[in-house]
């Protein structure tokens, strides 16, 4: 996995987890000892993402408060942090060409709101001159968008984007594919399975809707003041996205 950097902020719901096997069989007397399967254990190739205080595969994961993110081989991780609160706001993760940015908010108790994001990204991207297709995928309903953006040469050209998403218990965890991963299944797969094996801390506190999980630099440190002085070599740019609101 590459290391860690800091970059500024740039501006249908899964299946539920599967049950917890039990190993014992049903008909074994009652006073011999049964194994017991520990309560964080599923299926290796269940597919989540995860709440942390449910089941769910044992796996290597960095921890970055709200989110627990599973580690592939030859990623690089970029923490986004916002440039007026120095808050970290989104995790990017770059791998071949692909990114990934990961975004948790907090939802409500009894229902979702996937589908109401969706429709408030289509209709902005919409507004900014953009296309988007309400499609089917591997999490559910996800957004297929073509995203407007001047190019070097001044002319206005489009960047593809897949917006993912999945409805959580009192949490909701959005992923924005950008690259080859926008438009090639195969380019996405990877970063599609490390959505899916993704943890989620939602923390007891109370939050209103929307409001974004706090994310930290491994290890609970808190993100370096801004330079005083401008860089030496120009920021990178991240992912394109579309603000929710």
């Amino acid at each position: 996995m590459g290391l860690f950097r800091r970059g500024p902020k740039e501006g249908g719901a899964a299946d539920a987890p599967a049950d917890v096997p039990q190993d014992a069989p049903q008909d074994a007397p009652q006073d011999e000892p049964q194994d017991v399967v520990p309560a964080r254990e599923v299926a290796s190739d269940a597919r989540g993402p995860w709440d942390a205080d449910g089941p769910y595969p044992e796996a290597a994961r960095v921890d970055l408060g709200a989110i627990h993110l599973p580690s592939v081989e030859g990623m690089e991780v970029r923490l986004e942090v916002d440039k007026a609160t120095n808050v970290v706001s989104a995790v990017a993760v770059l791998l071949e060409g692909s990114s990934l940015q990961l975004q948790a908010f907090a939802a409500p108790r009894t229902e979702g709101i996937w589908d109401d994001i969706r429709e408030e990204i289509a209709a902005s991207i919409t507004q900014q001159g953009g296309t988007v297709d309400d499609l089917p995928g591997p999490f559910g309903r996800e957004l297929l968008a073509r995203l407007p953006v001047r190019t070097p040469e001044g002319r206005t050209g489009h960047r593809p984007a897949r917006f993912i998403g999945s409805d959580g218990p009192r949490w909701f965890l959005r992923g924005v594919l950008t690259g080859r991963a926008a438009v090639e299944p195969e380019a996405a797969a990877t970063l599609e399975d490390l959505f899916g094996q993704v943890v989620v801390v939602r923390g007891t506190d109370a939050r209103p809707p929307r409001d974004l999980l706090p994310l930290q630099l491994p290890g609970g440190a808190t993100p370096p003041p801004p330079p005083t002085a401008p860089p030496l070599a120009p920021p990178e740019r991240g992912p394109e996205i579309t603000e929710i609101g």
